[in-house]
């Protein structure tokens, strides 16, 4: 969104780029490391962050800052208030029940997508009757915890370039806008951060492969976020088929090879799709 200069409050967008500059990178940060992520003066970055603490965002033991829990207010207002997570969440818990899987909605927001919502596959009681079901033991917790993607939780920004629900999302851009998101994110370097050795880092492969993400109107990603995690995602479109978010499931190595995404997660994602828009 575009405003008047008038209208801009200066400050405001600098205290909120000193809370954006804390990550799973660095999850402390001193001044001199806070004006260098942000861009500040070290007096600068030292004045917001000292303001930040005494309003009870960070924590600091005098020398180094850390985001509080109270942070988690701004996420919990909009996850409480938000259309889209309370619209999908019952379909998610739906959905993890059915397949035993875990499923997410993501939207894109710059370089990532941010998981809106999230379910989790339930134990299953007794083992539960899972033999014949291509999708597996949902029993199989230890198994399970090798290929769930680490730090998946609400609130999580995942690179959009090498995940599933980001590519999705950015297969719907349009032409313009697509070409402007892939030529500032590699005006640097000419590449794409490479997070795996599998990554696609080439601007022009990612091109091709978003193009058969839009003739198949989904997307499977393996390893090229997290070593040891595939995904699969559709888009969820509003009645307008403007493309709103992704939904994604979290499988294994093995249920790729033995296409149980093609028969069993694709159809229920795709469902799932088709019910959700009346409600995006």
């Amino acid at each position: 969104m575009d405003i008047a200069a008038a209208d801009y409050i200066a400050g405001l967008a600098k205290g909120l780029a000193v809370l954006e500059s804390f990550d799973t990178e660095r999850q402390r940060l001193n001044a001199t490391l806070a004006a260098q992520r942000t861009g500040l003066t070290r007096a600068a970055a030292r004045r917001h962050l000292l303001t930040l603490a005494h309003l009870g965002y960070l924590e600091t033991d005098g020398h180094y800052f850390w985001l509080s829990p109270k942070v988690l207010r701004l996420s919990g207002s909009y996850l409480a208030s938000a259309r889209l997570p309370r619209a999908v969440q019952p379909v998610l818990n739906r959905l993890a029940a059915q397949a035993r899987e875990s499923f997410s909605v993501a939207v894109l927001d710059g370089d990532a997508v941010v998981v809106v919502a999230r379910s989790v596959a339930p134990p299953a009681e007794g083992g539960g009757d899972w033999q014949g079901a291509s999708l597996g033991d949902p029993s199989a917790v230890r198994a399970r915890a090798r290929w769930t993607a680490h730090g998946l939780h609400l609130g999580a920004r995942l690179p959009a370039h090498a995940t599933s629900t980001g590519r999705v999302l950015l297969a719907a851009l349009a032409r313009p806008a697509l070409a402007q998101w892939l030529a500032e994110r590699t005006a640097a370097t000419g590449s794409l951060p490479r997070l795996t050795p599998y990554t696609v880092t080439e601007p022009e492969a990612l091109r091709r492969i978003l193009q058969q993400v839009r003739q198949a109107d989904h997307c499977v990603c393996s390893e090229e976020h997290e070593l040891g995690v595939h995904a699969v995602a559709v888009p969820l479109r509003d009645m307008q088929g403007r493309t709103v978010a992704a939904l994604n499931a979290v499988l294994s190595q093995n249920r790729l090879r033995d296409g149980a995404v093609e028969r069993e997660l694709l159809p229920l994602l795709h469902e799932a799709a088709l019910e959700l828009r009346p409600q995006l």
